[in-house]
């Protein structure tokens, strides 16, 4: 809780201090302000705790998110000489301070106890990212897609909102507590049908921010129109505090109506791999082959939020810390080569762009690659055992088509990532050296370590709760 308040103020601080300091300070202030948030969001752990009326519940696991969605922030701030922090018409501070702002909603999201703090999160990290969107005023495709965002997110809102309030007038609480205990004394026979509506339109609201198909068709555009350093952020705090919640409210309140959610979610999660995965198959541009594959990751989460079991939470943990990392390194790459040929190509965003990228900066190409293989999920990487873990999950409640699937979809997986790869080894190409700052060189290597040790030692992570 307290990181939420330090967050909070010195989000605004930070407003004032883009009238004094220089663009670099102020990016050294807001990570030395990341890093003390984490430092009082870890002084929390083993302390149960509840706040502001119960409303919000601070547990060992809502922590273990918190402190990912922070991780991710600090990586995210540490790449972000990439939205013009070197040009003029630019000012930091105030996208610094949205950073924190939204960082403050995602924390909310995964540590409420009551459905309006959980909505008051939400629209806190939401419109940030609506902000952040079309940022890049300058950019048709940034406007363009902060508008699409905004316009579909919205209605995504106004659903969930009218499935919270469709939950309130069967419990008559607005607590998860509350509502387990009515849902749980209740008998089936007896359940209000709009009960059951609220639940599944809650479920399209989340499907929406996790961007599930169907609900995905905002998620290319976005993600390639907004700008780099914002789509890296977008699909790691958004999706990891999107589905933190969602396990939430399906294993808590909703958790005795399971067989209200659990087969929606089922063909969702194996239409979202479909989708995801065989389509990124086809993209040229690897920012909109990542939007692809962000999808098709959303699809394995939905498979272990399904299966409901005892290593649920800790399987979505690692999954959503294994994901960032390699998304982190994956965008930071091509956040960086794509600055290096502007100008030199009218795509610079395509696979081809890529090319001999490891005979000047094989540094960078070794970062990119492990990445890659991290979000293919092969052997020695964080992204095996996450892939592994959900299996496992979805295996042990005995539903084996959507494993099935899932293991195939992986193979189709492995053929799209290895383009990257392709291009950047076995290429000729004309880029030369991609000169590093020391952050972005620190971000970039701790990400690919992390990705690395977690591959060899998932216990790490796996055994925390």
């Amino acid at each position: 809780m307290t990181a939420i308040i330090a967050l909070s103020l010195l989000g605004i601080l930070n407003l004032f201090l883009g009238f004094w300091l220089s663009r670099k300070t102020i990016q050294a202030a807001t990570l030395l302000f990341l890093v003390g948030s984490m430092a009082l969001t870890a002084m929390d752990w083993n302390h149960e705790m509840l706040w502001y009326g119960h409303m919000f519940h601070t547990t060992n696991t809502s922590i273990s998110f918190s402190l990912i969605i922070q991780l991710a922030a600090f990586m995210v701030v540490s790449f972000s000489k990439g939205f013009g922090i070197d040009e003029e018409h630019t000012h930091p501070a105030e996208y610094y301070a949205i950073l924190l702002f939204s960082v403050v909603g995602a924390i909310l999201m995964v540590s409420f106890d009551h459905l309006i703090m959980f909505f008051v999160g939400l629209e806190i990290l939401s419109v940030a990212m609506y902000v952040l969107t079309g940022s890049d005023k300058r950019n048709l495709r940034s406007n363009e897609a902060a508008l699409k965002y905004f316009l579909m997110g919205s209605f995504a809102t106004g659903i969930l909102l009218f499935g919270i309030t469709l939950v309130y007038g069967a419990t008559r609480s607005f607590y998860l507590a509350n509502i387990a205990q009515v849902i749980a004394n209740t008998p089936p026979e007896s359940t209000p049908i709009f009960l059951s509506i609220g639940v599944l339109l809650i479920l399209v609201g989340f499907l929406f921010k996790i961007s599930a198909a169907p609900f995905h068709f905002w998620t290319p555009d976005v993600y390639e129109g907004a700008p780099t350093i914002f789509t890296m952020f977008m699909s790691t705090v958004v999706k990891a505090a999107s589905f933190a919640a969602l396990y939430q409210l399906l294993n808590g309140p909703f958790g005795s109506m399971y067989g209200t959610w659990v087969y929606p979610i089922y063909y969702i999660s194996m239409l979202t791999l479909l989708v995801g995965n065989i389509t990124a198959v086809y993209q040229q541009s690897l920012k909109r082959m990542l939007a692809y594959s962000s999808i098709s990751h959303a699809g394995y989460m939905l498979l272990t939020v399904s299966a409901k079991q005892v290593t649920t939470p800790s399987t979505i943990l690692y999954y959503s810390l294994s994901y960032t990392l390699a998304t982190i390194v994956a965008f930071g790459v091509v956040m960086l080569v794509a600055e290096y040929q502007t100008g030199r190509t009218e795509k610079p965003e395509n696979i081809s762009s890529f090319e001999g990228l490891a005979k000047q900066n094989p540094g960078l190409a070794f970062c990119f690659t492990i990445a890659m293989l991290s979000l293919a999920g092969i052997p020695l990487t964080a992204g095996f055992w996450g892939k592994f873990f959900v299996f496992s999950d979805i295996f042990n409640r005995h539903v084996y088509y959507p494993v099935i699937l899932a293991i195939v979809m992986s193979a189709v997986g492995v053929y799209y990532y290895f383009k990257g790869i392709i291009a950047i080894y076995f290429k000729e190409g004309d880029i030369e050296r991609i000169e590093l700052t020391g952050l972005v060189k620190f971000a970039m290597w701790a990400c690919t370590l992390g990705t690395l040790l977690l591959g060899v030692y998932p216990s790490i992570v796996k055994n925390l709760f």
